[in-house]
């Protein structure tokens, strides 16, 4: 049994993904009680952020906004608690697309074209359909819109700019969706994402029964590795550390397109880092005390 520790899980939050991350949080806490730990579920208030006295440790299992954009790591580091995921700069980079796909080509790392859009707009000059639109710095798929016919942009473009500011329209990568895992600077077995009906979107992917999962994922060892390395690269694009996922579209001819990082991939029942983590022979408890040492180990004072 590992040394029992005070730990905050800090779950729930402001953001539109606050359902999901009660779901992540609970089960995190369930599993970290399970080891001997005392755990606190807190509820975090921004600008608020109060730990029980005495905490080792802060296990995040917020989602989107406040938890994966830099925000609650800064107030963590100011408190002067080790928390899991990545620091405050790499969180900042992964929760914007914009900046993570910049990054991805500075370090030479696969990802489709795209363009970005602030107001609602008609067709762009130069561009062909299928495009794929997401709100810039959102998660878990809110706001994602699939535009098939010119016609249908302005109103697609209109609703996901909902979800925030800007918008970023990427080329539609035709091929397969995966996954990849990460875990102290190695990958996990690729996960395969296939929907039963229509698109992985925030339906699809929280919903249990909605999508078949593969992992791992039925590619040749070449293709995985190229798959493996391109979540890796874009990782490291980002300052990632600790843990994450990295999204990625493989073509037909086996070349693998980074869609996004995730610094704080999601913990749930229908979650894809805990399914690859198990692939590798690694239990759902025991992947929540590998993030714990990690963050002990790191001890968040970047």
């Amino acid at each position: 049994m590992a040394h029992p520790l005070t730990i905050a899980v800090l779950l729930g939050g402001p953001s539109a993904e606050r359902e999901v991350s009660l779901r992540s949080g609970a089960a995190m806490a369930k599993a970290l009680r399970s080891l001997g730990h005392t755990v606190h579920e807190v509820d975090p208030l921004p600008g608020a952020l109060r730990l029980p006295a005495g905490t080792d440790v802060a296990v995040l299992a917020l989602h989107g906004t406040y938890g994966e954009d830099g925000t609650v790591q800064a107030e963590l580091e100011q408190l002067g608690v080790p928390y899991t995921g990545c620091g405050v700069a790499a969180s900042l980079f992964a929760f914007d697309k914009v900046v993570t796909k910049r990054r991805c080509i500075a370090a030479g790392v696969p990802t489709a074209d795209f363009a970005v859009f602030n107001s609602v707009a008609e067709w762009p000059e130069g561009w062909q359909p299928p495009v794929v639109l997401k709100p810039t710095r959102q998660g878990s798929s809110v706001g994602l819109q699939f535009v098939d016919a010119t016609a249908d942009f302005p109103r697609a473009l209109a609703e996901s700019l909902r979800f925030g500011g800007e918008v970023v329209m990427e080329k539609r990568i035709v091929g397969r969706e995966t996954t990849v895992g990460i875990l102290d600077g190695q990958a996990f077995p690729v996960v395969e994402v296939r929907p039963k009906h229509g698109a992985y979107d925030y339906a699809n992917k929280y919903t249990a029964g909605r999508t078949e999962y593969l992992c791992p994922a039925p590619f040749d060892a070449a293709t995985t590795a190229r798959i493996q390395e391109a979540a890796l690269g874009a990782f490291r694009s980002i300052g990632g550390r600790d843990y994450g996922r990295v999204d990625v579209m493989v073509r037909a001819d086996g070349s693998p397109v980074v869609l996004e990082v995730n610094t704080l991939p999601g913990m749930t029942e229908t979650s894809l880092l805990p399914k690859a983590a198990a692939a590798a022979g690694i239990g759902f408890a025991e992947l929540c005390q590998r993030m714990v040492d990690l963050a002990l180990r790191s001890g968040r004072t970047d």
